[in-house]
């Protein structure tokens, strides 16, 4: 199998239409709609002044109904969950302030509010947190417990004689931290902490508890502090909570999962406390799904605009020719531009796929009341986990890629990317720290594996490290059948394969995993077996190893997912240019990782160098499709908010009057002058 040539021009509308996929009605009214200019952001603004635009957009936001599509019909919603995700991401193109501030109100507060809640509770408060009338937080962070929920200080105790909660922080530790709208909007919580009864400590649960008067003052018992400015989302009032022995009463419990009674006999349909409390965090994983696919939004506009630019902004003449060289035409500004666009298609067709199981999962157990499919699940919150950390790890090192890309312009907020930049960088950190959810993804791997092939010899002796696994098999994406079917017919040796052939990428990939996978199995079975070793030392002497197979996981699931987005497109020139990508993002995913094929064995010396061949050879050819490939994002230009896009009066002008200057020549292709440290000539 070889790569067809990409002969053919092809229509952005064409691919804007395969990106946009089943929620494409949501994109298109957004596109239409969210036209606001406070909606962008604001450079320059004060902290407070930015807080404030935030709150006004994030009120139009709600009474445009464009925020609420995954709450219940009967409240005013549409129970689309996937459009839910869709419009956030279609905001996330705007100010990421509003973003983030939208998520907190009704992803975190509301969703917890619906999804966790009973009835009573819906009938009570929903619309008002629907009509932003009542904002909200989500207070489960703590200072000392980030990442650990589970051991979460906070306490909730039940005392029967007044019929309510004494919610209380016990400690500095324990006091609730990085809170979006606690600062400044929040007049109620949903507050986690462990439940007490009846002397019995039944793990976290949630409350719904009064912060804040009608007259914005803390209400008895509350504390409430700012975090003050942070490097970016300056819009966003993140704040601080401490309770000292708030009573908070019985009918405030989200008690779907777990009901206290009024003499505090506390029941639950699930027994299991750990059981229990992952079913309770699954149900909440729709605010995950949203910050990947917001990072993806961030991302496709960083490279809008550095590739627009790179396809306008000249630089260096080569030898004997007067007229500069459009900096896009140099081997090496395609080799940071165009691996990124690749692995952006690849993460969207991946965020595709999660988004229609989030919504399939949650409408089967929300809106048609079916019991929750376990399995699916805990792959779902998985897959959520791992995409995550893909795209947010990505959106980081490509916004900063693409600042670089487009020199001293890239420095100034006018030009919009400082601020994509300092606003996405705590998106590898909040809605779980991204090497926490590596461990969450490698552990579920390490249990499919055991459940696979028996047991790993000492493995189930070892408490410690059984707890550290998930009860789950994470394993083949949708269109499993289709990728078998290319590996399947994957001829001969490796090394007389061609590099293009679809098959022979995906088995590069399988390989990797699977035997990263088996060599972190057989340094556990060691460990286990090892007299004396502590039950902690046994998993943390291979966490490095642990994470290595969940990343490996991560970029094959992506590859497949991006494999059969080209698979359904009906459109041929279409489908060419998106197979061309699909194996650019392939090879250069393997290239990055060349060291490790060389070592196992699985490339040899000749062939690695003929793989870096192969990505030059094709960021080559796609070079002409650079704009197509952005354009297909199809972001109007309103919303790029970004100076060096614009066509200024006299720019034009100014341009080809400098390019038609002839410029003298240096040995090494230098412009006459000095190259400032901020105009640096690409490749130097």
């Amino acid at each position: 199998m070889t790569s067809t040539p990409v002969n053919a021009s092809v229509d952005p509308k064409v691919l804007q239409e395969v990106l946009d996929g089943r929620w494409a009605h949501v994109r298109r009214d957004a596109r239409e709609n969210l036209d606001d200019p406070e909606m962008l952001p604001v450079y320059g603004e004060t902290m407070q002044e930015a807080r404030d635009r935030v709150t006004r957009m994030s009120k139009k936001l709600a009474d445009s109904g464009r925020v609420v599509l995954g709450f219940p019909k009967e409240y005013g919603g549409q129970d689309d969950s996937g459009g839910s995700v869709t419009s956030i991401e279609m905001v996330a193109f705007n100010d990421l302030s509003i973003m983030v501030k939208t998520g907190v109100q009704w992803g975190l507060f509301g969703g917890a509010l619906q999804l966790l809640g009973s009835k009573r509770q819906h009938d009570e408060y929903l619309r008002d947190v629907m009509s932003f009338e009542l904002p909200g937080c989500f207070a489960m962070t703590e200072t000392g417990h980030g990442s650990d929920v589970q051991q979460l200080r906070t306490t909730c105790t039940y005392d029967p004689a007044t019929q309510c909660f004494d919610l209380h922080t016990p400690h500095q530790a324990a006091r609730k931290d990085y809170i979006g709208n606690a600062a400044k909007d929040g007049r109620m919580a949903v507050v986690f902490a462990q439940l007490i009864s009846q002397g019995t400590n039944h793990g976290v649960h949630a409350w719904l508890v009064p912060i804040r008067d009608e007259h914005g003052n803390p209400m008895p018992g509350v504390t409430i502090g700012d975090d003050g400015p942070k490097a970016g989302l300056p819009g966003v009032d993140n704040g601080r909570l401490s309770f000292d022995h708030v009573q908070v009463p019985r009918d405030m419990l989200l008690d779907r999962y777990g009901q206290v009674a009024e003499d505090g006999t506390y029941t639950s349909s699930i027994e299991n406390e750990t059981r229990r409390f992952f079913t309770m965090l699954g149900t909440l994983v729709r605010g995950r799904v949203s910050v990947g696919g917001s990072a993806g939004s961030a991302t496709k506009l960083a490279l809008d605009i550095a590739v627009r630019y790179g396809d306008v902004r000249r630089q260096f003449a080569a030898p004997g020719e007067d007229r500069e060289i459009v900096i896009n035409d140099y081997l090496v500004h395609q080799r940071k531009l165009l691996p990124a666009l690749a692995k952006t298609y690849a993460l969207h067709f991946a965020q595709g796929e999660l988004v229609e199981t989030m919504h399939d999962v949650q409408t089967a157990v929300h809106v048609h009341g079916q019991e929750i499919d376990e399995q699916a699940q805990r792959e779902l919150e998985s897959r959520a986990a791992g995409l995550k950390v893909a795209q947010t790890a990505h959106a980081t090192a490509t916004i900063q890629m693409c600042r670089e890309a487009c020199g001293g312009a890239g420095y100034l907020q006018e030009n919009r990317l400082p601020h994509l930049k300092a606003d996405t960088d705590v998106f590898t950190t909040f809605e779980g720290d991204n090497t926490v959810l590596l461990q969450l993804v490698a552990k579920g791997l390490l249990t499919g594996y055991r459940d696979a092939f028996g047991s790993l010899d000492g493995w189930g002796r070892v408490g410690f490290v059984a707890d550290m696994v998930r009860e789950t098999v994470l394993e083949r994406t949708a269109a499993r059948a289709l990728i078998q079917r290319l590996v399947d017919a994957v001829p001969g040796r490796d090394d007389e394969v061609p590099m293009l052939d679809r098959g022979w990428q995906l088995k590069m990939f399988e390989f990797r995993e699977k035997h990263s996978l088996e060599g972190a199995i057989r340094r556990l079975r060691k460990n286990a077996g090892t007299d004396g070793m502590a039950p902690f030392d046994m998993f943390n002497s291979v966490q490095d190893h642990v994470l290595t197979t969940a990343q490996t996981h991560i970029e094959r699931i992506v590859l497949e997912a991006f494999v059969a987005g080209v698979d359904r497109t009906e459109d041929e020139a279409a489908k060419v240019l998106l197979d061309k990508l699909c194996d650019l993002y392939a090879l250069s995913t393997l290239e990055a990782d060349k060291a490790w094929f060389l070592e196992h064995g699985r490339l040899t010396p000749a062939r690695a160098k003929l793989l870096t061949a192969t990505v030059n050879q094709l960021v080559r050819e796609l070079r002409p499709h650079m704009i197509t490939l952005v354009d297909a994002f199809a972001i109007p230009a309103h919303w790029k908010a970004a100076a060096i896009l614009e066509e200024e009066p006299g720019r034009q002008e100014a341009m080809a009057a400098r390019d038609a200057e002839p410029r003298a020549q240096n040995g090494g292709g230098t412009v006459e002058g000095t190259a400032t440290d901020l105009d640096v000539p690409p490749g130097q």
